[in-house]
């Protein structure tokens, strides 16, 4: 199988490598400091991983957000994760078959969760985190720029919007395409963003106001934003007693 291999320190990339390599039936094709360089590489046509050896515990984009980007990929790869969490973790992990191995990492462990590696899939991940207190939701967004990875925070997105098979995200950078179904931010960022109409999604945090046009409907205006992109944000009848209620609660 083809590995990568994703750990914020040094020695224990190295030790997954030699260990990989012991075993001489694997190819590591690619090793990864953080999650943001693991998600570019598992992308990369030359790199191609089968199984992802990932950290969990990482500065900025940890193992659980990378795995769920992950499983975003067309042919996702399996997703072995190192960890040091307490025994109650590791039942969460067992219970829904995710593949897992303890630190420090022994020969005997990894071969073990090499031979079993499986797909994780987003609702196995949305579990396991559930009963072991680890942050279920991703903090960006993942779009490709001329073939390049970008990551866009969920906090710095203003508003999305579909368009036939395309998901526009407008954002304090500007605006890109990504690979998400409308549904699936709406469903995991539920306490982010509002549906105003059945293609687009409003961040709560970024509406000043709503206000009447000229013809009678209501449409958001955004705060602190200079394009209000009137021409997406007009209001559904069958959504605006929903936006009045969540701009309330907010």
């Amino acid at each position: 199988m083809k590995i990568l291999i994703v750990d914020d320190e040094k020695p224990a990339r190295d030790r997954l490598r030699q260990l990989v390599d012991d075993f001489g039936v694997h190819e590591v094709v690619a090793k990864a400091a953080n999650g943001e360089q693991a998600i570019a590489m598992a992308m990369a046509s030359k790199h191609n991983p089968d199984v992802v050896l990932l950290d969990i515990r990482m500065p900025g984009v940890d193992g659980i957000e990378t795995a769920h980007h992950l499983n975003s990929l067309s042919t996702p790869p399996a997703v072995v994760f190192t960890t040091a969490y307490d025994e109650y973790a590791i039942d969460a992990f067992e219970a829904r078959a995710i593949g897992y191995v303890l630190k420090p990492v022994r020969r005997e462990r990894l071969e073990t969760a090499l031979q079993h590696a499986a797909r994780v899939t987003g609702q196995m991940l949305k579990q396991m985190t559930a009963v072991s207190n680890l942050k279920s939701t991703r903090q960006h967004v993942c779009a490709r720029v001329h073939g390049e990875l970008r990551l866009i925070p969920i906090s710095s997105i203003v508003y999305c919007n579909a368009d036939q098979k395309y998901v526009t995200v407008y954002h304090k950078g500007g605006e890109n395409l990504i690979d998400d179904s409308l549904k699936a931010p709406e469903e995991e960022f539920a306490d982010t963003f509002v549906r105003i109409h059945r293609g687009a999604l409003v961040s709560v945090a970024h509406i000043d106001r709503l206000e009447k046009t000229g013809e009678g409907t209501t449409r958001v205006v955004l705060r602190n934003i200079q394009d209000n992109g009137e021409d997406n944000l007009i209001i559904s009848r069958r959504h605006l007693a929903d936006v009045r209620r969540r701009l309330r609660k907010g």
